[in-house]
């Protein structure tokens, strides 16, 4: 049977799925009150890039709509069995214990356990995706990877800039957007036009072409390695296969993840950095 506290989060969640605008508004509204107001900046940004892509709406993307929503089922649920104080487990008790204790280290365990549960559990759905939506699924995932792991592991993020990597990967700071959204490379509509990936490449701004394949490529086998440990989810390592991601782009095609561009600027940043371990 069903815990009244998982039915409610259900219900609650159903109501607003087919309206993109109150979706939002319930996501921004679990983070009010002043411990944890500040944490719903990553999460609002990413949603109203969502928003503008149309991916949400109705007639949207069937894969990005269930992966959200599970984001903020689970959400919900830990904070009404917060105040029943009825534990579970999984992905949404990493939200119990970040309503319990907020961090920007709770933030996102809780975060990314339900987004890759979420990835997991609707695996179908991204097959009815075209291919070039289908990579940038792997591209927001290895995102959050490093994102979560500039706190979680630094010295594999940032190497010997270490010591910085937390207050850039704070997710409660403007910066953490740059490694949380897609905007700098993806046309904000739905469905993505009929070209081939490098033409979408191509379009990618220096900075964000930089930081995925200068700094967060080269790391892409031990992130995923870290996050199964780290969340306790071995299901994350099937998404990756000999450092190229893999969870909907298929492995045979992962030529897709080496780029030439600015490889002078990818060798100095590999070299900035230094060493990497995790």
């Amino acid at each position: 049977m069903t815990d009244p506290e998982a039915r409610e989060a259900a219900e609650l969640t159903a109501a607003v799925r087919d309206d993109p605008a109150a979706r939002v508004a319930l996501a921004a509204r679990f983070y009010d009150g002043p411990a944890i107001r500040a944490y719903r900046r990553a999460e609002i940004a990413f949603m109203h890039w969502q928003l503008r892509r149309g991916v949400l709406a109705p007639d949207g993307s069937p894969w990005w709509r269930s992966v959200n929503e599970n984001l903020l089922r689970d959400a919900y649920e830990a904070r009404l069995r917060v105040r029943t104080g009825r534990d579970t487990g999984g992905a949404v008790q990493r939200w119990v214990e970040f309503l319990r204790t907020p961090s920007p280290r709770s933030w996102y365990r809780a975060h990314n356990a339900s987004i890759i549960t979420g990835y997991v559990e609707h695996r179908a759905l991204a097959d009815r995706e075209k291919p070039t939506e289908r990579f940038f699924m792997d591209v927001a995932m290895i995102r959050v990877l490093y994102a979560d792991s500039l706190l979680s592991n630094p010295r594999l993020a940032a190497g010997r800039f270490a010591l910085l990597a937390p207050w850039f990967g704070d997710p409660r700071r403007k910066w953490t957007g740059v490694f949380l959204s897609l905007h700098n490379i993806l046309p904000a509509t739905y469905p993505l036009p009929d070209e081939d990936i490098e033409w979408f490449l191509a379009r990618e701004n220096r900075l964000g072409h930089l930081i995925d394949y200068g700094v967060i490529l080269p790391r892409a086998q031990r992130l995923y390695e870290h996050a199964a440990g780290d969340l306790g989810l071995p299901p994350v390592l099937a998404m990756v296969s000999d450092g190229a991601p893999c969870y909907a782009w298929p492995a045979a095609a992962s030529g897709a993840w080496s780029s030439s561009r600015y490889s002078a600027l990818k060798r100095l940043a590999g070299r900035a950095l230094g060493g990497a371990s995790a």
